[in-house]
């Protein structure tokens, strides 16, 4: 065994002899050891060739220098690991022991409280009946709130306003003012991104929370003031008025838009005074609050498409962490004026939990990315950084928002109805909007475009959580889109070739997935989707050709609650550079039922847990038992074309119609997704807990011991409930494909879904020979009719390939009919055996 001494300059063999090296023989074994850690025999060779101050050393005793050098790095890495993982253990120690006290002075306050209202209840019971002022008064003494005295715009009475938002602020962020409850599904712990809680009972929406981040509490504030960088739905923050303050401190006037999140709701804005200053113990705090009557501060007038929301005091508590990094304390409390929207989206605008997934989490989760990209400075496959990445992903975002929202200050004007109210057609012509477009006909196509069309429409869904819905139109792009607009919109950005070296390619129905990159936790996966062979475009100028789209997918997290779940797409041509245009079109669907949790999406695209049926469909039953048995979620479509002016009426046209053809798409893949449909009386039902699935299973293995003489499953009854379960957690990979003369996929286990890399639900876009190279076709053409007429063949063992086009090796494989209640052909059987990722 080789010694892991740290020595730089000595190795040990086996037989106790050690190796002196010289400090110029160990710099050129670091040189090799930098550049390869492990290097072969080979090289090993190579370097004593090499390097004539080695030619004294035995290979063997190289190796076992670089093996010790490896032993060292480990060490090292670990034990840093175990340092940083300490550091934060005693931070969040900290924080849960300050969050220990601050519940029990609440526990302290409710049980005054409580003993307050009971001498109350007690007196009046006791006490005559007094209607005079004074006695109202000092009855309601405890119940009342103090009224802001008046002040005015000047310095000093804005930092009265400032000092008063600072106080009621940390009395929220440490203290009792608000009632504050553990939010759910998000436990503290060290791995967690922090303590989060929901406000329970007060005026508004509040969220806050509390966590640990690797970066000084300066850079934290300058991060967290920045707000359009890290929360997508902030449209702009102006800053009107900057004062400084005598004690070192700032006090900034902004003006802030929101975005809406739909169609249906008007955008947001805000009119605050920020405060930031440092307190006495080092902590920096940035505190703000909505101006307004009550503090008769300088007032901002209403602005057209927007409603003036309020923002209740709320801000960042930073303190400085021993060891490096800062513990923040985060509230954001709102009043989001509700009553300005429809009825069913009113609990987007008065759920805690809402707020705290959408800001507060999001505040949070951003921080912990650009802790990450500091410490980490390598790139990504592609040569990118990871702020690149970022930005373009905050892009595609924001053009979806900018459709969505159609703003008149940013050139968009609404076209007229054509008798039905569903869709909603704007146009933009400002050259701003244009400026970016005409840059990708600079490889010799002339710009023809003058305008942007946006077709957007909402509807409601139901029984369908987000998740599912996204994951489908993700991966089932032929499901919903129309080639011809597909053509369309390349001719319009003129996309060429496409050079992507050394990405992973998968297929997914039809269309090619190349990664770009996931975000820090995978809250978003960012990634180039190429459309291979599109039609022709409705002027037919054009062949069919490859289209490349650069796509964002987010709300991948079917256990977050109140997140909206997002799926943003937009036409990129050749040259692909950061500043690149875009006209981002796409779905963004979010939950209604955002304060209770979600049942997992897995069970209708995982459906391993659908194998228990009985109590198990009472469970899925009361997950989907919201609001009268459903649950609901809004939809939100929204599509943009580039245009020349005076096809305006065709495009219009056009787009009207694409954009009803996707709504009725949505609506029938989420009523094939709602298990609600294949319910019953005594509850749901889904796909594997069916008759129908229990009957394939029991052919499935009856036929295998027909035809070879031995049976499939081990110990299992005949018509037994246990023979479905026990043909899913198979070992092998087992799939069934369709008896045609080109075979489809229809059922496949828990490892046949592995194998493939799909789902239950995309397995019937496979067919079987896209799975063979051509060796295995060439056998399966062989072996085909003998399985047909003698009942079953034996394949050799070799290789296929995945949906994502990934090797798969498979030691051998058996093919047998499986023959229905009628002795006749139901569907072909593959067993693969063995199998493994190459």
């Amino acid at each position: 065994m080789a010694s892991c001494k740290d020595g730089k300059t000595s190795s040990v063999l086996d037989n106790g002899k050690y190796v002196r090296y010289t400090p110029e023989q160990v710099e050129a074994l670091e040189r090799l050891y930098h550049d390869c850690p492990k290097p072969t025999s080979m090289r090993r060779q190579q370097l004593i060739r090499e390097c004539p101050i080695l030619s004294n050393i035995e290979p063997k005793q190289i190796k076992v220098w670089f093996q010790n050098r490896r032993c060292r790095e480990k060490q090292r890495k670990e034990a840093s690991r175990l340092q940083a993982v300490n550091r934060k253990l005693t931070a969040m120690n900290k924080l849960l022991m300050e969050e220990n006290d601050r519940l029990q002075k609440q526990v302290s306050q409710l049980v005054y409280e409580n003993g307050y209202f009971r001498r109350q209840t007690h007196s009046t019971t006791l006490a005559t009946k007094d209607t005079s002022c004074e006695s109202v008064v000092t009855s309601s003494q405890h119940h009342l709130t103090s009224q802001h005295p008046p002040r005015d715009a000047s310095p000093a009475g804005l930092l009265s306003i400032a000092e008063e938002t600072l106080t009621e602020f940390l009395s929220k962020a440490t203290g009792t003012a608000v009632e504050w409850v553990q939010m759910p599904g998000m436990k503290p712990g060290p791995d967690s991104i922090g303590i989060i809680a929901i406000s329970h009972g007060c005026t508004g929406v509040a969220a806050r929370a509390c966590g640990l981040v690797g970066l000084e509490p300066t850079r934290v504030a300058e991060i967290l003031k920045d707000r359009p960088s890290w929360f997508r739905d902030c449209r702009a923050v102006d800053a009107l008025n900057v004062l400084p303050t005598a004690n070192g401190g700032t006090i900034e006037l902004l003006y802030m838009q929101l975005y809406a999140p739909t169609t249906l709701a008007p955008a947001r804005d805000f009119w605050l005074l920020r405060y930031t200053t440092v307190m006495d113990d080092g902590s920096l705090v940035v505190c703000e609050r909505s101006l307004g009557n009550t503090q008769n501060g300088p007032s901002m007038p209403p602005v057209q498409n927007f409603v003036r929301a309020e923002i209740l005091p709320s801000g960042y508590l930073i303190r400085p962490c021993e060891g490096g990094g800062s513990i923040i304390h985060i509230v954001d409390h709102m009043n989001l004026e509700a009553w300005s929207v429809p009825e069913v989206l009113r609990p987007l605008y008065e759920s805690s939990a809402v707020l705290a997934q959408k800001t507060t989490v999001a505040a949070l989760r951003y921080l912990r990315q650009i802790a990450q990209e500091v410490s980490q400075t390598n790139v990504t496959n592609w040569g990118r950084r990871p702020a690149a990445l970022r930005a373009l992903s905050q892009r595609l975002s924001r053009g979806f928002n900018e459709a969505l929202n159609g703003l008149t200050d940013e050139g968009w004007s609404m076209l007229g109805s054509d008798g039905m109210d569903d869709i909603t057609i704007l146009v933009n012509s400002s050259p701003d909007k244009l400026m970016g477009l005409n840059l990708s006909f600079a490889n010799g196509f002339s710009s023809l475009s003058n305008a942007v069309m946006c077709a957007k429409a909402s509807m409601l869904l139901q029984n369908v959580p987000p998740a599912i819905l996204l994951r489908f139109l993700r991966e089932h792009r032929s499901e919903w889109a129309d080639n011809n607009i597909d053509a369309y919109s390349a001719a319009a950005i003129k996309v060429g070739p496409c050079c992507l070296p050394g990405a992973q390619v998968g297929n997914f129905g039809g269309q090619v997935i190349l990664p770009l990159a996931h975000t820090v936790e995978h809250e978003e996966l960012l990634e180039v989707i190429k459309l291979e062979g599109v039609g022709h475009s409705p002027e037919d100028t054009i062949m069919p050709r490859d289209m490349f789209l650069l796509q964002l997918c987010s709300g991948m997290d079917e256990n977050a609650v109140g997140t909206s779940a997002e799926l943003i797409f937009a036409p990129i041509d050749a040259s692909f550079a950061d500043d690149a245009p875009l006209l981002p079109s796409g779905f963004r669907i979010i939950s209604l039922e955002s304060g209770k949790e979600s049942s997992s999406p897995n069970r209708t695209l995982d459906l391993t847990s659908a194998l228990e049926t009985g109590p198990a469909e009472n469970k899925v039953g009361n997950d989907l038992h919201t609001n009268g048995g459903t649950s609901r979620s809004v939809m939100t479509i929204a599509f943009q074309f580039a245009f020349e002016s005076h096809m305006q009426e065709n495009v219009a046209s056009m787009a009207r119609q694409y954009v009803r053809s996707i709504i009725s798409s949505v609506q029938r893949v989420a009523l094939a997704l709602s298990p609600s449909h294949l319910g019953s009386h005594g509850g749901l039902r889904l796909p594997l807990g069916t008759p129908e699935a229990h009957t394939l299973a029991r052919w499935i293995c009856q036929s295998y011991r027909c035809f070879l003489g031995v049976e499939l499953l081990k110990s299992i009854a005949e018509g037994s409930d246990s023979i479905l379960k026990s043909l899913w957690h198979h070992s092998d990979a087992i799939i069934c494909c369709s008896a045609k003369a080109l075979p489809v996929f229809t059922f496949a286990n828990q490892a046949g879904l592995d194998m493939l890399e799909t789902t239950l639900v995309a397995l019937q876009d496979i067919t079987l020979e896209k799975i063979f190279d051509d060796h295995g076709k060439k056998n399966l053409c062989t072996e085909f009719p003998q399985i047909m007429q003698q009942g079953f063949a034996c394949l050799q063992g070799g290789i296929c390939l995945s949906s994502m086009s990934r090797p798969i090796s498979y030691e051998r494989a058996v093919a047998w009919k499986v023959m229905n209640e009628e002795d006749s052909p139901h569907c072909i059987c593959f067993m693969f055996v063995n199998w493994s990722f190459v």
